[in-house]
């Protein structure tokens, strides 16, 4: 079963990792202030469908490929009805979507990274 996730453009040092994911629609989203990232003036989100089995190790290559030299903090994530793989530079967390408890760490450090909570939404019923 394969995984569907987005991408923001904007978040990779890479951006030719891109071409390794099948991207299935493309949006360009204005960076407001509840985007916390004043220095961009848009996000270009990918929507992209990643195999079953490159899941893995496609989320250690986002996880190398996210920008560490901006301001902020970034993330990616896809998932299935089974698994969810949030993607942060240098870590890579795979939560089991049955336990939902197991996205609190997953919360806790996103917050610590100084994402906002509200990007940090992994609740169930967020499809």
């Amino acid at each position: 079963m394969s995984y569907k996730g987005e991408i923001i453009e904007e978040s990779l040092s890479d951006k030719s990792v891109l071409k390794r994911f099948k991207i299935l629609d493309t949006r360009v989203e204005r960076v407001t202030e509840r985007h916390k990232t004043p220095w961009l003036k848009q996000w270009t989100l990918h929507l992209v469908e990643v195999p079953e089995e490159d899941a893995e190790k496609d989320a250690e290559l986002l996880s190398k490929s996210i920008d560490r030299s901006q301001k902020g903090s970034w993330y990616v994530d896809y998932k299935n009805e089974h698994t969810h793989y949030i993607i942060f530079s240098g870590r890579i967390f795979k939560v089991d979507r049955k336990r939902p408890e197991e996205y609190k760490k997953v919360t806790e450090y996103g917050i610590s990274l100084g994402i906002p909570a509200h990007q940090l939404d992994y609740s169930p019923s967020v499809k």
